[in-house]
C-alpha cells in the first residue's frame, strides 16, 4: 500500500510458548523450536524479534511466553535488540501454563489497555509466532502495512501464504472476494472458511480444484487488529473466555516494570482454545492479507532439513555424516559421527542423549514419541543435554543413581542464584576463567585447576567476575538430583520457581 503511514501505535506481540514436539529430539519442552540454532546460524526467535523491531513505527515489543522460559527470553531479546542497534522497549507476559493462542492474545490485549494510555483501543497489535522463518523483510513489511490499513477499518486480519506443496501439517483458509480498498499488489480478501490440517487427499482437492484455484492459502497464524476491536470480539463471541481473562488480569503481578506474571489458578480457568476457533471463525469482519513474502513454519524434520542443501542423491546432511548409496535421506548429526548405507527416504536425527529414525512420510508422527516419554515420566521429552540459562549454559556429561556430572559455563559478569540443596553436595573444578565462590559466610576466588566442595545444606553462589567465560566441572553426589531440590534466597533474574541454578 503506497503512501500510507503506519498507525501511531503498532505493537508486535510475539507468542513464544510452543513445545515443538515434531522436532524431537532437537526440540524439547524446556528448549523448544524457536530457540534452536538454525543450520545457517541464528534462531527463529531472534529473527522474529529483529523482523518485528525493524517495522516502521514500532516503539514497544511484547513477548508472551512460559514463565519457565522468561529469564532466557529476556536475555535473548536484549541480546538481539543490542545486536541490531534497536532502542525499542521490550515487555514480557509470563504464563504459568500453556492455554493456547486465544488466552495469550486476550492477555496481550488487556496488557495494551493498561499500558498504552487513553488511546489504547486504537493501538494495533501484530501477533507473530516466534517460530516462523521469513527472510524477505521488505515484502513482510508491505504485508503488515496492508494489514494495518485493514485494522484501521475495524477488520480483524489474518495472513495467508500461497501453498507451494502438499502439506498436511498446516491449516488452510479459503478466501472470497478482494476487499475494495486494497492495492492489487498486496490484496486482502474476506474469509469464506478455515480448514484445519486436512488429509493429503483433501489438500489436493483444495489446491487443484479449478473453482478454488488461487483462493486457498496456508494459514500463517499471524494476526493484526485494533485493541478495541479484538476486545469487543472476545466479549461478543466468547464471553466466558473474556470474563476469565479479565479476572486473570486482575491478579497479574509485576516483579519488575517490564514483566507481568500471570497467577496460576485464575489463568488456568481460561478455556484452552486457538484464536482462530474462538474468534476468527465467528466474526463477520475478518480479512486475509495474501502475503507475498517467503514463509516457513519449520514444523517438521522435513522442513528443518530443507534448510540444508541437497546432494546429487537428494540427501540433506548436516554435521559429521557419511552417506553411501543412499537417496532422499536426511541426517542431522549434532555430536557424533552418523553413517548411513543403502537406505532411502529416512530421517535420522542424533543428539547427545537420543536418536530418531523415521520414514520421511511419517515425520508428522514424531510427537507420538514425546507422548510416550511424557507418559513414563522420562525427562528426555522436556530437557536436552545442553540447557541455556540467562547466566550461560550447562551440559549433563554423566548421570547415575548417586552421581551427576555437568559442565557449566557462566558468561562474563553473570551470577547464578544464591541457593542451597538438601539432598546433594557439589564439587566444583575450574577448567577456564576465574570463579567467585560464596560458600556459607565465606567468599573467595578459584583459578584454573583449583576446586572446592559445597556440602549439602550450605548456601552457595557461583559468579564470573571476569571478562571471559568461566567454565567449571560440577560433580554432584547425593540421593536426588531433581531441579526442585533448589532453595533460592536471591536471584538477579527474578526466578521464583525451582529450575536449574
Amino acid at each position: 500500500m503506497k503512501n500510507i503511514s503506519p498507525p501511531p501505535l503498532l505493537i508486535p506481540v510475539i507468542l513464544a510458548g510452543g513445545s515443538g514436539q515434531r522436532l524431537w529430539p532437537l526440540s524439547r519442552t524446556e528448549h523448544p523450536k524457536p530457540f534452536l540454532t538454525l543450520p545457517q546460524g541464528g534462531t527463529l526467535f531472534g529473527k522474529t524479534v529483529a523482523r518485528a523491531a525493524a517495522l516502521p513505527g514500532v516503539e514497544t515489543l511484547l513477548t508472551v511466553t512460559a514463565e519457565s522460559l522468561l529469564p532466557m527470553i529476556r536475555s535473548l531479546v536484549a541480546e538481539t535488540l543490542s545486536d541490531i542497534g534497536s532502542t525499542i522497549r521490550a515487555s514480557f507476559l509470563a504464563e504459568p501454563e500453556g492455554r493456547n493462542t486465544a488466552a495469550a492474545i486476550a492477555m496481550a490485549a488487556l496488557w495494551a489497555r493498561q499500558h498504552c494510555g487513553e488511546n489504547a483501543d486504537d493501538a494495533v497489535l501484530l501477533v507473530l509466532p516466534a517460530d516462523h522463518l521469513i527472510e524477505n523483510q521488505q515484502a513482510f513489511a508491505a504485508a503488515v502495512q496492508t494489514a494495518c490499513v485493514c485494522a484501521a477499518r475495524h477488520e480483524i486480519v489474518t495472513f495467508g501464504i500461497k501453498p507451494t506443496r502438499i502439506e498436511t501439517g498446516f491449516g488452510y483458509i479459503e478466501v472470497g472476494q478482494t476487499l475494495q480498498w486494497n492495492d492489487p499488489a498486496m490484496p486482502s480478501c474476506d474469509i469464506v472458511r478455515f480448514i484445519e490440517k486436512p488429509s493429503e487427499e483433501k489438500v489436493r482437492q483444495l489446491i487443484e480444484s479449478r473453482p478454488l484455484q488461487g483462493r486457498v492459502f496456508w494459514n500463517a497464524g499471524m494476526f493484526c487488529f485494533r485493541v478495541g476491536d479484538v476486545c469487543e470480539a472476545f466479549a461478543h463471541h466468547t464471553e466466558a473466555l473474556w470474563d476469565a481473562a479479565q479476572n486473570a488480569w486482575k491478579k497479574v503481578r509485576a516483579p519488575q516494570p517490564d514483566i507481568g506474571i500471570l497467577e496460576q489458578t485464575s489463568f488456568s480457568q481460561i478455556p484452552d482454545i486457538a484464536f482462530d476457533r474462538a474468534i476468527m471463525e465467528k466474526i463477520g469482519n475478518g480479512a486475509v492479507v495474501c502475503g507475498a513474502f517467503d514463509w516457513n513454519d519449520i514444523g517438521s524434520w522435513t522442513a528443518w532439513t530443507d534448510l540444508v542443501p541437497a546432494d546429487g542423491g537428494g540427501n540433506r546432511l548436516h554435521g559429521d555424516v557419511i552417506s553411501h548409496a543412499c537417496r532422499n535421506t536426511r541426517v542431522y548429526a549434532e555430536n557424533r559421527l552418523v553413517a548411513t548405507v543403502g537406505v532411502d527416504d529416512l530421517i535420522v536425527a542424533e543428539t547427545a542423549d537420543a536418536v530418531l529414525v523415521a520414514h520421511r512420510d511419517r515425520v508428522q508422527e514424531v510427537r507420538a514419541v514425546t507422548a510416550q516419554l511424557a507418559a513414563r515420566g522420562d525427562a528426555r521429552c522436556r530437557t536436552p543435554n545442553t540447557v541455556r540459562r540467562p547466566w550461560g549454559r550447562y551440559t549433563v556429561l554423566y548421570e547415575s543413581a548417586n552421581v551427576k556430572v555437568k559442565e557449566i559455563e557462566v558468561v562474563p559478569r553473570a551470577a547464578l542464584s544464591l541457593q542451597r540443596h538438601q539432598f546433594r553436595s557439589e564439587h566444583w573444578v575450574v577448567t577456564q576463567g576465574t570463579a567467585k565462590v560464596t560458600r556459607g559466610e565465606d567468599s573467595f576466588l578459584l583459578q584454573h585447576n583449583e576446586s572446592t566442595l559445597i556440602p549439602a545444606g550450605v548456601k552457595h553462589r557461583l559468579e564470573n567476575p571476569g571478562d571471559t567465560p568461566l567454565v567449571i566441572i560440577e560433580i554432584q553426589c547425593g540421593s536426588y538430583f531433581g531441579e526442585d531440590d533448589i532453595e533460592r534466597f536471591d536471584d538477579v533474574y527474578g526466578r521464583a520457581k525451582p529450575e536449574n541454578a
